[in-house]
């Protein structure tokens, strides 16, 4: 199921874009970015619709997704 990243409040949608991007562990791409950075990055996704948030009730977890 897609959550609206606008029904979140602002600082529990930054708790859990933080959570997921730890989750991910550390880039090891052409440039480092700091966890603010990542952040900010994951909202613009969420914003721009590129990206989406998903609950799994089966599996009880929440993560970021891409859409294409």
């Amino acid at each position: 199921m897609l959550v609206p990243h606008q029904d979140l409040d602002p600082d529990t949608l930054s708790s859990l874009i933080e959570s997921i991007v730890l989750r991910d562990g550390t880039d090891y791409g052409e440039v480092e970015m700091s966890l603010d950075e990542k952040v900010a990055m994951v909202k613009r996704q969420l914003n721009d619709g590129v990206a989406a948030i998903e609950y799994s009730q089966e599996h009880e977890s929440v993560n970021i997704i891409a859409l294409e």
